[in-house]
């Protein structure tokens, strides 16, 4: 059973320079930051016999494309493109009568998806300072290639050199624009997505819980 992958993104940019040319109601923008993924790990003893797992990520950039329509005063369809990369350790260890086996290896994984938003805001359009929440789903895709492995004793299951999985994520975020001038903004935002967790799935004992991004 795979668990759910859950990262966090807190991005400032410069954001949404409105588009004249379709009545101002079509924006654009990049956002870039800092990701965190969630960790995970598992326990399981038998009698004389036990194994454990975990993984444990590094905090990694973040990018975020957009594009979107404000098609109320209080609200916005936006699509987005967001990129991230995430270095990860991961560790096994087995024990039993007939002696025990671990390893530790380093990874780099990235991330990507495509995620249309709602976003509903607090303020309508006309004002400086506009806070807003939002929602929305998109595929996520992950992949991950081993760069290092530190150790190894006996004959432990290693995860592959690469692996990669597409699933469907959901994300929410908070954030706030304020208007700059000349059709210019300043977004802050956090924003959390999550899916099915393809490294908890290469662990040995797999990992039970989400992946937050």
């Amino acid at each position: 059973m795979k668990g759910i992958l859950l990262s966090a993104v807190i991005s400032v940019a410069l954001v949404a320079s409105s588009l004249p040319v379709f009545g101002a109601d079509f924006y654009f923008g990049a956002l870039g930051g800092v990701a965190t993924l969630s960790g995970d790990g598992r326990f399981i003893l038998l009698g004389t016999s036990g194994q454990t797992s975990l993984y444990k990520p590094e905090n990694g950039a973040a990018l975020n494309l957009l594009g979107g329509w404000d098609f109320s005063q209080y609200a916005s369809l936006q699509a987005n493109y967001t990129w991230n990369s995430n270095d990860v350790t991961m560790v096994s260890t087995a024990f039993g009568p007939t002696g025990g086996s671990d390893y530790q290896q380093t990874r780099t994984s990235q991330q990507s998806s495509a995620i249309a938003d709602l976003l509903v805001y607090f303020r309508n359009r006309g004002s400086r300072v506009r806070p807003y929440l939002s929602g929305g789903t998109g595929p996520v895709w992950l992949s991950s290639s081993a760069r290092t492995l530190v150790t190894v004793t006996g004959s432990p299951p290693i995860p592959p050199q690469h692996f990669s999985d597409v699933n469907i994520g959901l994300r929410v975020a908070v954030g706030m624009d304020v208007r700059l001038g000349g059709g210019w903004w300043f977004r802050y935002s956090f924003s959390e997505t999550s899916s099915a967790n393809p490294i908890s799935a290469e662990l040995s004992p797999p990992g039970q819980r989400l992946l937050k991004n």
